[in-house]
């Protein structure tokens, strides 16, 4: 498992998120992705933080997005987001996408995750909807959705029961779908004047536009909520 101390070397690095070392000196060059750290013998070693940049790089290009968009893209972010603040970025962005599910063995949902997988993690990430086994039950090929794994590993972490998590599970799905529903209405109200293309057009737009909205509010809202928790216990 990777942690906030773990250094990878470039090879270790460009194995786990499944580029070539190539690549990683290309989006160095760029300055896509910060400098490493100099190690004994001025070997340069990378952590989380760059794994996480270079699966949202990766992600934004898998999304047609040329280099110099992904340079804008990256700059208009804050320079000191988290590991768990990037790995929301790459949700958002996979998200603009209609399918991000893939079909993978055992040994590469492993590798993707950067960490073995045992069963009961396995039923966590499936309870929250990141994988799901394909084919036999006791099988070795899962169907992950990608865009959401990185973010899935984070959350085993944190101490919360299978039943905590499948509760969390139902009070997202319950209220984004009413969120939606409001949104899709006013949306739809907005544009009932125009011509069908341009109602696509539209809603291609705004899709990414108000995933982020909604991501943004209930972050603040989340930590706001956090806030007031801790200062009733302290």
């Amino acid at each position: 498992m990777t942690t906030e101390t773990e250094a990878l070397t470039i090879d270790e690095l460009a194995a786990r998120a499944g580029v070539t070392v190539r690549t990683v000196r290309f989006y160095g060059t760029k300055g896509l992705l910060p400098p490493p750290v100099l190690g004994p013998r001025r070997v340069g070693r990378y952590g989380r933080e760059h794994l996480a940049r270079l699966e949202l790089i990766e992600e934004l290009q898998s999304r047609g997005m040329t280099l110099a968009a992904i340079e804008r893209y990256l700059a208009q972010l804050p320079p000191d987001l988290s590991v768990r603040d990037l790995a929301v970025q790459r949700a958002v962005v996979a998200s603009w996408a209609p399918n991000t599910v893939e079909t993978v063995s055992r040994a590469e949902l492993e590798r993707r995750a950067g960490r073995a997988l045992g069963e009961e993690e396995l039923k966590r990430l499936a309870a929250m909807d990141v994988v799901e086994r394909a084919g036999e039950p006791d099988g070795d090929l899962f169907k992950v959705d990608a865009g959401l794994l990185r973010l899935g590993v984070e959350l085993l972490d944190v101490p919360l029961s299978h039943e905590s998590v499948l509760a969390a599970r139902a009070v997202l799905t319950e209220h984004s779908r009413a969120a939606a529903r409001e949104l899709s209405r006013l949306l739809r109200d907005a544009v009932a004047d125009k011509d069908a293309p341009d109602r696509r057009s539209l809603s291609a737009r705004m899709h990414p536009l108000v995933v982020q909205a909604l991501l943004t509010t209930f972050q603040r809202s989340l930590k706001e909520e956090l806030r007031e928790w801790l200062d009733e216990d302290g």
